[in-house]
């Protein structure tokens, strides 16, 4: 079953499972490390992990601002997961294709997060961004006739 609303939007963007993909294929990669290096190996996991997390979060925010924020912290992310894949392969650890597969799509997602940002901050200048949602709700299944209309808004 597919959930829509405009909370799980997110998930209609390409940065969004791109990130998830990064994330899918780093875990077996680094779950193969030795014993003695699974702090390297959890790090490098947490890393991918944070990115998509961070771009969700983002995107549920509402606040222009608040996401375009939470789209920088998943650059950082993705910035420390490459900088250990880097560190990875040039100590052996990886091999060529892993560190190519996961490498490549770490570009891949790096160029749409700025691209995504930069898109963002025109519609922050232009004034074209609505960081409103109106949420309406029916009372009757609490035994009510009413049906409120709330405005929540995170504009600081």
């Amino acid at each position: 079953m597919e959930y829509r609303n405009k909370n799980r939007g997110y998930q209609q963007l390409r940065v969004w499972q791109d990130a998830v993909e990064y994330y899918r294929l780093t875990c077996p990669v680094f779950r193969r490390f030795p014993y003695e290096l699974r702090r390297v190996s959890s790090q490098a996991i947490a890393a991918s992990d944070s990115i998509h997390r961070n771009i969700a979060e983002g995107y549920c925010r509402r606040s222009i601002r608040e996401y375009i924020q939470f789209l920088y912290v998943a650059l950082g992310s993705l910035g420390e997961s490459v900088s250990g894949l880097i560190a990875c392969q040039k100590a052996e650890q990886l091999t060529t294709e892993d560190f190519e597969t996961l490498n490549n799509l770490a570009f891949k997602l790096e160029n749409g997060l700025l691209k995504l940002v930069e898109s963002l901050e025109h519609k922050k200048v232009d004034g074209s961004w609505v960081d409103s949602l109106m949420v309406k709700e029916s009372n009757a299944a609490y035994g009510a006739d009413v049906v409120p209309t709330l405005q929540h808004s995170n504009t600081p």
